[in-house]
């Protein structure tokens, strides 16, 4: 009698072993469900700079050109891994505050993220579409410390995040350049708040 393979156990066992594997990946990133009701009432604070230092970090000159605080629900998250920028920022947020945190709201929006942009659509506006422009804002975030970096990774869509650190412009020796917006009132190219994130909490 021949002897028989281990072969098709394996590869059960493989494909178990895979499809736990995604089971698990999906429960600890899927979205936060959040009852109706605004959860993050006030806009981000802002404080502008005028001559602040520059600083290395790695590769980079990082110049502040304002502080900011902020309490937001996350939007959407997107990882980066292969763009110029994936070294310095490798999660981009798109957070929402005032009208912007409420699931009634977002429940009529369909929201996404690519190429370093956030985009909504709605076939019917819950809200005037100034209130969605001003209350939103795709944020970059460059962790400052190894805890922030992990703790941008643990965030899901849905949860409320605190944070603080700096609207940053950053320089490259070979000329390239990243700057922050620093209002929340601009849309499109250019609008994007670009931070120096010294602290974040997911709450």
């Amino acid at each position: 009698m021949k002897p028989q393979s281990d072969a098709p156990m394996l590869r059960n066992t493989l494909i178990l072993g895979i499809c736990l594997w995604g089971a698990a990946s999906w429960w600890t990133s899927r979205p936060i469900e959040q009852p109706p009701g605004v959860l993050a009432e006030a806009s981000p604070i802002q404080t502008d700079l005028a001559g602040a230092a520059w600083f290395d970090h790695g590769d980079y000159q990082i110049t502040p050109l304002a502080t900011i605080e902020l309490t937001a629900r996350i939007l959407g998250r997107e990882n980066y891994r292969f763009d110029g920028g994936a070294d310095l920022v490798p999660t981009d947020l798109a957070l929402g505050w005032g009208p912007m945190s409420d699931s009634e709201v977002l429940q009529h929006l369909e929201i996404s993220q690519s190429g370093r942009f956030y985009f909504w659509r709605a076939n019917e506006l819950p809200v005037p579409r100034r209130d969605i422009e001003v209350h939103s804002a795709n944020m970059h975030l460059i962790p400052a410390t190894d805890r922030v970096r992990d703790t941008v990774a643990e965030t899901r869509e849905g949860q409320l995040v605190s944070l603080r650190g700096y609207l940053v412009r950053v320089d490259r020796n070979d000329g390239w350049e990243w700057q922050s917006s620093l209002t929340r009132e601009d849309t499109g190219a250019g609008a994007c708040e670009l931070i120096w994130v010294e602290e974040l909490t997911i709450l």
